[in-house]
C-alpha cells in the first residue's frame, strides 16, 4: 500500500511538472524550413524556442534549412513539411502553376532585395543605367523589378546589360566586373561590400513602380491549413511572442541567434546587429498584429506579375493567403 501511494504520489507529480513546462511530454511536432540559413532575420524564431514560446502553445518546432532555394515551397506542397519561409511573389507564381500552398503571416513587409549602385558612382536613379551592366543570379522576378524601374524612372532597359554572376554577387561588385548588382539584401550584401570598402547606394524598387512587396511570408499547405488551422494559429501566437522578446532584447536575441549558426555559414555578429537594425522596422505591422496581410497588396502584387508576365494566368490573389487570427 506504501510503495502504491508513492507511485500514485509521483504520477500526479510528474503531471503537474509536465503541465506547469506546457505539456512537455505531449507537444506536437511542427516542422519548419527557414528560406536560407539561419540569420538576423530568423531571430523572433529561435527566440520562441529558446523562451519557451512554442511549448507554452504545445508545439515543438523543428527549424530545417534548405539544400535549395525552390525546396521550401516545393516541400510544403507535397505536405512533407508543415511550414516554410518564402517570398511572396513566389507564392503567387507557385499558384498559378496550380501549386496549393498559401502565405498565414507577412513577416518582413517590404523589398530587401534592392538595385545596388557604387556610392562614389555616376548612377543616382534607374535611367542611369543605360549602357551599364548589372550582375545578378539570373533569377527572372530580378529581370522584372529591373525593367519595371527602368521604365518607371523613363530609361530603356533593353540597353541594360544583365550578367548572370550567380550568388558571387560581392566578388562582381568588388572586382568591377559590374556596374550594378540586383538580387542582393540590403540587410546582407550591402552591409558585407560596406564593411570590405565598397560602399553602396540602393535603389527601392518600390520608388519605381514596384509594389511594395512583402519580401518573406510563413507558408503552408491548402490541405494543412484547412485541416490544423489551430496548429498553425498557436504557431503564430508564439512566433509573435518571440519577435516582441527581440524588439525588447535585440541584444539577447541576437545573441540566441548566434548560438544556432550554421558551421557551413557562420555569422559576423557586427554584421547580424546591423542586419537587425534594419529588419526591425520593416518587419513591424505598426497598429495591426503581428504577420498581419492586407488583400490589397497581394492583388497588386498578383497585378504586376501578370503585367511582366511572370504569371501566365489570373490568379485570385484572396486566395494565395490566409487571416488565421489569433
Amino acid at each position: 500500500m506504501i510503495c502504491l501511494l508513492i507511485l500514485i504520489v509521483s504520477a500526479c507529480g510528474k503531471g503537474a511538472s509536465d503541465k506547469a513546462s506546457g505539456g512537455a511530454g505531449n507537444l506536437q511536432k511542427v516542422s519548419l524550413m527557414l528560406d536560407w540559413y539561419p540569420n538576423a532575420v530568423h531571430s523572433f524564431l529561435y527566440a520562441a524556442k529558446e523562451k519557451g514560446y512554442f511549448k507554452e502553445q504545445g508545439l515543438d518546432v523543428q527549424i530545417q534549412m534548405p539544400a535549395d532555394t525552390n525546396d521550401p515551397l516545393r516541400l510544403v506542397a507535397a505536405e512533407k513539411i508543415d511550414m516554410s519561409i518564402s517570398y511572396q511573389p513566389q507564392v503567387l507564381v507557385a499558384r498559378s502553376e496550380d501549386i496549393p500552398v498559401q502565405s498565414f503571416a507577412a513577416i518582413v513587409r517590404h523589398p530587401l532585395i534592392q538595385l545596388m549602385v557604387p556610392t562614389d558612382g555616376p548612377i543616382h536613379s534607374p535611367k542611369d543605367l543605360m549602357g551599364k551592366t548589372i550582375g545578378y543570379p539570373a533569377i527572372p522576378l530580378d529581370e522584372a523589378i529591373i525593367q519595371t524601374m527602368m521604365k518607371t524612372d523613363g530609361g530603356d532597359a533593353k540597353k541594360v546589360k544583365m550578367v548572370d554572376v550567380g550568388w558571387d554577387l560581392i566578388p562582381a561588385m568588388a572586382t568591377k566586373k559590374t556596374d550594378a548588382l540586383m538580387g542582393g539584401f540590403i540587410n546582407h550584401e550591402k552591409l558585407l561590400l560596406d564593411k570590405e570598402g565598397h560602399p553602396m547606394r540602393t535603389l527601392n524598387p518600390a520608388d519605381y513602380g514596384v509594389p511594395d512587396y512583402y519580401e518573406l511570408v510563413l507558408v503552408g499547405s491548402e490541405k494543412g491549413l484547412t485541416a490544423k488551422p489551430e496548429v498553425f494559429k498557436k504557431f503564430l501566437a508564439a512566433i509573435t511572442k518571440g519577435q516582441q522578446f527581440v524588439v525588447d532584447h535585440p541584444e539577447e536575441g541576437l545573441s540566441i541567434l548566434l548560438g544556432h549558426e550554421e558551421k557551413t555559414s557562420p555569422l559576423e555578429k557586427d554584421i547580424e546587429t546591423k542586419s537587425l537594425q534594419i529588419l526591425l522596422p520593416l518587419m513591424d505591422a505598426k497598429d495591426k498584429p503581428f504577420g498581419s496581410q492586407d488583400k490589397e497588396t497581394w492583388e497588386q502584387v498578383a497585378e504586376w506579375l501578370k503585367s511582366t508576365k511572370m504569371i501566365k494566368q489570373e490568379v485570385k490573389a484572396d486566395k494565395a493567403f490566409i487571416d488565421i487570427g489569433l
